[in-house]
């Protein structure tokens, strides 16, 4: 497999180069006017600038070596698309306290028409009325503390489920697959969340689940097609549109039906879910904003793919790293074994009241964020870190770099908890832990993301031991995506250690 990718790169930068050569003229290359003090740039190829580096192997990884060796601002242009390279936490600072606003657009989209990452979606949203009207609703419907606390008996009831599906292996003594199975948990309850109990028992969070993953694995082309947009745009020229196109009609009709089983509910006194909301929103000729069906589709695609993929990766990797770190499981279920105790799943209720697991989820959370790299677009022309930052500049925040940095972190790259316990934090720097993105763009679903990941990571360490093949956890990093994925995914068998405990919703 790793043949192939590597043959698909080398293919796809030789055509690449061939094409821009023979076809753009000197005109496409030329310099910004004016004189100014622009972040250092490393050496790179004539024209293509970097292109060379969103193909290698590891990207976050790759960058962060330039960043430690040529400063924590970079200028790395592709042709002639500016793009600065962010890399510590004094940089992100300056970003996003100061210049916050400037740089709260995320610049193009890949391609407008596309239910994901496209126009008519929140995520590329300009800061503006519609994006205001959207986030509120969002939050007060779905994310807020009131529709957390609405929503909690769903999320129980999955969380339940998901013990029992692992209680079931545990008991044929088969092989769970984290990623798999924690994927199914919080896929499932989004669904119920957003669209009703229904959705899980006519099958359409399955359809959901298998359309996300088919997005998500194309994550590193919508990344490409984003960057190189506006230069392929004066050719007339698309990237990987027919591959995109193609998962989000197939989202498209799936919503279609939806909505309209929506719109056709014969109770009005039934349950409201986010659905419902958003449908009411369109309907109300005297909304803040006039939302279409378009936008609706589209904040949904958005949703399923940045909530379920985000919080399942999530949960992988610190379950991987606790597996990794025997003491770090042996502490967690000490406090679990003391707070909740052996008679009843962990509940979401519980979660204040473990200091050290909350912990855990905020170290796996820095060591691994789930988005390694995440972009911003500055609106105007302003200075950071004594560097001139031009307009609709595209930056490239590296926050695998700011939270590995030594200047801000003791030990980066250890699995070290402890860390985050009060006992031993030391002043708080928000723009040095940015796993959710910072500044007004933030995701606002980091509260609800925690509570995912904090409840699976409790219902594993809390009721069941593992064994691992070989008694080692593969800790490499996969290739090819945007999502920071694993390359070997963790298997293991539970052996049950809790058996028959009060629901967590008791």
């Amino acid at each position: 497999m790793e043949s192939i990718i590597v043959e698909f790169q080398n293919c796809f930068i030789f055509i690449l180069l061939l094409f821009f050569f023979s076809l753009l003229s000197y005109s496409f290359f030329k310099k910004p006017k004016g004189n100014f003090d622009l972040p250092p740039s490393p050496p790179s190829l004539p024209i293509i600038g970097y292109l060379e580096l969103f193909f290698s192997a590891l990207t976050q990884k790759y960058l962060q070596k330039l960043s430690s060796k040529y400063g924590p601002l970079l200028n790395l242009g592709i042709f002639n698309v500016p793009i600065i390279l962010v890399s510590s936490a004094s940089m992100v600072y300056e970003i996003f306290r100061v210049n916050d606003v400037n740089f709260s657009s995320r610049g193009v989209a890949a391609i407008d028409e596309s239910l994901a990452f496209g126009s008519s979606g929140i995520i590329h949203a300009p800061y503006g009325d519609y994006w205001k009207f959207m986030k509120k609703l969002v939050a007060t419907k779905m994310l807020g503390p009131q529709a957390q606390e609405q929503s909690r008996g769903i999320r129980a009831e999955e969380l339940e489920r998901f013990y029992k599906t692992l209680l079931d292996k545990a008991m044929k003594k088969e092989k769970v697959e984290i990623l798999v199975e924690t994927v199914r948990l919080i896929n499932n309850s989004i669904c119920k969340m957003s669209m009703g109990k229904s959705s899980v028992e006519n099958n359409d969070s399955e359809r959901v689940m298998i359309l996300s993953a088919q997005l998500s694995a194309l994550s590193m082309k919508f990344f490409l097609a984003k960057m190189l947009r506006n230069l392929l745009e004066k050719l007339g020229f698309s990237l990987f549109r027919k591959e995109i196109m193609g998962v989000s009609h197939r989202f498209e009709k799936l919503l279609d039906r939806i909505i309209l089983e929506h719109e056709e509910k014969l109770d009005g006194n039934q349950d409201k879910d986010l659905m419902d909301a958003f449908l009411e929103a369109y309907r109300d000729e005297n909304a803040e904003y006039k939302i279409t069906k378009a936008h609706i589709k589209s904040l949904f695609v958005e949703l399923f793919l940045g909530a379920t993929d985000t919080s399942a990766t999530a949960t992988h990797w610190t379950m991987a790293e606790i597996l990794h770190n025997p003491k770090v499981f042996e502490r967690l279920r000490e406090e679990l074994d003391s707070v909740v105790g052996k008679t009843r799943l962990i509940q979401e209720t519980d979660l204040p009241n473990l200091p050290y697991l909350q912990a855990v989820v905020k170290e796996g959370l820095r060591m691994h964020p789930p988005i390694p790299v995440f972009v911003r677009s500055s609106q105007k022309g302003c200075r950071i870190g004594g560097f001139y930052i031009e307009e609709k500049t595209t930056l490239m925040v590296n926050t695998y770099a700011v939270m590995r940095d030594s200047n801000s972190w003791e030990d980066p790259n250890e699995f070290k908890p402890e860390r985050f316990l009060a006992s031993s934090r030391k002043e708080d720097n928000i723009f040095n832990y940015i796993p959710f993105g910072s500044g007004r763009r933030r995701c606002p679903g980091s509260n609800l993301g925690s509570i995912f990941v904090g409840t699976a990571i409790g219902i594993m360490v809390q009721c069941f031991d593992w064994e691992i093949k070989g008694d080692k956890v593969n800790m490499e990093e996969a290739t090819g995506r945007s999502f920071l994925t694993m390359a070997h995914p963790l298997r293991g068998i539970p052996f049950p250690r809790i058996i028959n405990p009060l629901p967590c919703n008791v």
